[in-house]
């Protein structure tokens, strides 16, 4: 094995439908021209930190709100797919160097939309343990929580997204 993956496609089976519940929230977003906040997520420590550093950050920054990355990724005729592509700009936290869902995110949007986040860096801990849950909840929460203040510092330094205000 290379550790090398070329660029590939993935085929997805088709949906019928949306989230009704994410439809409204979507478009309250659009209208509010709020910047979508999207993050790794699943049961790794370095994805739980990234998504809850990624709530906190949407919570306490009035210009952005979370948005659902499965249904953007794949729902496209959603409104929550058709918010992130409209947006400006779009903040991914990612939890580790792959990257995952920022690969995804830059390839549907476009590089120039995305600030793209890899949380590990602000932390440099949990790189030899795997499940969120092998790390105290208090725990995950005080690293989320310095991780979430350190990219609203950076926010704050950013020109391109709109006014921060902590």
């Amino acid at each position: 094995m290379d550790g090398y993956t070329p660029d590939f496609t993935l085929d997805v089976q088709g949906v019928k439908g949306f989230c009704p519940a994410g439809e409204v929230y979507a478009k309250q977003q659009i209208a509010k021209k709020n910047i979508p906040v999207l993050s790794c997520e699943g049961p790794c420590i370095r994805g739980e930190i990234a998504r809850l550093a990624a709530n906190l950050v949407a919570h306490e920054v009035p210009s952005l709100s979370r948005a659902c990355h499965a249904e953007t990724f794949f729902v496209p005729h959603s409104s929550m797919a058709h918010w992130v592509k409209g947006a400006e700009k779009s903040i991914m936290i990612d939890g580790c160097f792959l990257k995952c869902h920022g690969r995804v995110l830059k390839k549907l949007v476009g590089e120039e939309k995305v600030i793209h986040i890899d949380a590990l860096p602000l932390y440099k801990k949990y790189t030899d343990i795997f499940l969120m849950d092998d790390v105290p909840e208090e725990e995950r929460k005080a690293v989320a929580r310095q991780v979430a203040d350190k990219i609203i510092a950076k926010l704050k330094q950013d020109e391109s997204v709109a006014p921060v205000a902590a």
